[in-house]
């Protein structure tokens, strides 16, 4: 159970420390092999998502990274992890503050501590989203489905979307002021847009046509339903301007009988709307 309001009762990817005049914002993810990622893939990209999916998590709170610590079980091949490592720390601006290895058999387990400073304040949760708000994304979904599917399937097309996400800390940073509630496309976007609508006590209308996605158009589904593309998702009032492209999918209603509405239809259970951790 939550035992600090930081903690935001377990809501949302990051908790909240107020020091001083200061909010920091700390988030941890893990990743273990087979699940996150395939056996055998390049050390040097499984270092980059995991530093990428925590970035994320910061960009979803408007925050500016300060540091992480490092959980890593050594493997096979440590010298291209390292190398992916310092390359994608180096692409964040963030440093390795510390961390610890251990060792031992079967799949690699990997965690990632990431420290950040909100720059805006209140730090946008997944619980602010209001009736008569619009629900915007920042850019299209699917792209990490087919770059797994390219690289699982060794067919040679582009996989860098999966193996090498970007983080949208920049566009975090300036949503946040604009947000009354942001997350990041993890999951799956119908998936994470139940758990904002529940977080925050409304229904959310999804309109599937206006989702840009980067798949084949009869994939539609699937790329609503895949995560790993890490676009920003966020409620805000209806005509906002941002200084980065935004694209209107959905609005937010009263809530109803249903914490999301896809194409008219009422999804009351969030099983089959992308992935769910430990299903």
């Amino acid at each position: 159970m939550a035992t600090h309001a930081g903690a935001r009762n377990f809501d949302d990817d990051c908790a909240l420390l107020d020091i001083g005049g200061e909010t920091l914002v700390l988030t941890h993810d893990a990743m273990a092999e087979g699940v996150h990622y395939l056996p055998g893939q390049d050390p040097a990209n499984v270092a980059w998502k995991l530093v990428a999916c925590n970035m994320s998590d910061l960009a979803a709170k408007g925050a500016e990274p300060l540091g992480v610590l490092l959980g890593y079980m050594t493997g096979a091949n440590d010298a291209r992890f390292l190398a992916g490592l310092e390359e994608a720390l180096a692409a964040f601006h963030v440093p390795l503050l510390g961390g610890d290895t251990i060792s031992g058999p079967g799949p690699q387990v990997l965690g990632l501590t990431a420290i950040g400073r909100a720059t805006h304040r209140p730090v946008p949760a997944r619980s602010g989203a209001r009736p008569g708000d619009t629900l915007y994304l920042s850019g299209p979904v699917g792209a990490a489905m087919m770059g797994y599917e390219a690289l699982r399937d060794g067919s040679g097309a582009d996989s860098t979307a999966y193996r090498r996400p970007r983080a949208l800390l920049a566009e975090g940073q300036a949503f946040a002021p604009l947000a009354h509630a942001m997350m990041d496309v993890s999951d799956g976007l119908l998936l994470d847009s139940w758990r904002m609508a529940r977080a925050s006590g409304v229904t959310i209308a999804i309109d599937t046509a206006s989702v840009p996605i980067a798949a084949p158009e009869d994939r539609r589904a699937d790329a609503l339903r895949w995560g790993d593309d890490y676009q920003l998702l966020f409620a805000a009032p209806e005509g906002i301007a941002p200084p980065f492209p935004v694209h209107p999918v959905g609005r937010v209603l009263p809530r109803g009988k249903s914490p999301l509405v896809v194409d008219g239809v009422a999804a009351n259970d969030p099983a089959g709307l992308g992935y769910q951790h430990g299903s």
